[in-house]
């Protein structure tokens, strides 16, 4: 394993050795504007199937695909719809997936057998270079261990990935710090399966409409079939328990927490809340939504690491980019909310 520091440039020399790399099946660690993905060819089945190995990765649960330019996306699927083209024109590059049917190209290792395939075109100059120099498209889910909390910086996810991918190339701490939004447009409506920093006001502007998947808020029943990744199957959590506190009323939501402050707790909440609770063991999120939504992640793992016995944190209001935190504190506290 070989770590590349790319923080202020990308040197020609290391992109070389990256792309022989994937184009010996390795798997590397790259940066994108979202979260740090882990990748491979997207068209070589053996070497996505690694993905799969690397992450401990359900294989019914797809990969999202990653291409530099619309030349390449366009070999990559097929039959792409007016609306579908004009949320392509409008969100790519950019923090944004949209689920296509799938060209004769893409192996079915990639979309968990799904006649569809999820698309991105990365807007981080680190991630486009890669994929534009490799000359092929890359399959790339976020760089963590199933199940764990998403990696947004390399310090957080190295130790877990270090004896199982080929290089990591570092970026700094990525700019939104939460995945994608995940689009698929249904009966001529793009509906939202994962929310990420392209919210529902975003596309309701482009496309004049938008629905949200019942499975944002809700979750998937282990026989369902998901077409988006982060849908299905635990996701974002730490290794302690996790409980999301979801009550608007100031004073009762501050009486709630306090209740549990007599175990071994750990709190994840906003800053003017901080003086209100109880507890040593406070971990400040902010209130700024932009700014929860980048350092999240790695707040769950440095709650983690205190070893308590319990997490609690504070919901967010589900708006903008809040559904999208709130998408995911719902999943990283497996359902348990305390509304």
């Amino acid at each position: 394993m070989k770590l590349y520091d790319w923080k202020n440039g990308i040197d020609k020399n290391e992109l070389n050795d990256i792309v022989n790399s994937l184009n010996n099946e390795g798997l590397i660690v790259f940066p994108t504007e979202t979260v740090y993905g882990i990748g491979t060819d997207a068209l070589n089945e053996h070497a996505v199937k690694k993905i799969y190995e690397a992450k401990g990765r359900p294989s019914d649960n797809p990969l999202i695909v990653h291409v530099s330019d619309m030349n390449m996306l366009l070999k990559c699927v097929k039959n792409i719809s007016d609306i579908e083209q004009k949320l392509i024109d409008n969100f790519m590059p950019g923090p944004f997936t949209l689920i296509l049917e799938k060209s004769e190209i893409i192996p079915y290792a990639v979309t968990a057998n799904l006649n569809t395939v999820a698309i991105r075109m990365p807007s981080n100059e680190i991630a486009n270079k890669i994929i534009k120099s490799f000359g092929k498209p890359i399959a790339a889910p976020s760089a963590n261990i199933s199940g764990k909390p998403s990696g947004t910086r390399i310090d957080d996810i190295k130790e877990e990935l270090q004896n199982k991918v080929d290089f990591f190339i570092d970026g700094g701490n990525t700019d939104i710090g939460l995945e994608s939004t995940v689009v698929k447009v249904i009966k001529n409506i793009p509906t939202i399966l994962r929310p990420g920093a392209i919210t529902p006001e975003d596309i309701e502007r482009i496309a004049g409409c938008v629905n949200i998947d019942k499975h944002v808020m809700n979750e998937v029943l282990s026989n369902e079939i998901v077409e988006s990744p982060g849908m299905k199957h635990k996701h974002y959590s730490p290794k302690t328990k996790c409980i999301l506190i979801d009550i608007k009323d100031d004073s009762r939501r501050i009486q709630t927490i306090n209740k549990y402050l007599d175990e071994d707790v750990c709190v994840i909440g906003k800053s003017k809340d901080k003086t209100k609770i109880k507890t040593d063991k406070f971990i400040d999120m902010g209130d700024n939504l932009a700014e929860i939504s980048k350092n999240i992640f790695t707040l769950l793992r440095k709650a983690d690491s205190l070893n308590c016995n319990l997490i609690i944190i504070e919901s967010v209001e589900p708006e903008g980019i809040g559904l999208a935190i709130m998408n995911r504190l719902i999943r990283t506290c497996g359902y348990n909310v305390i509304r």
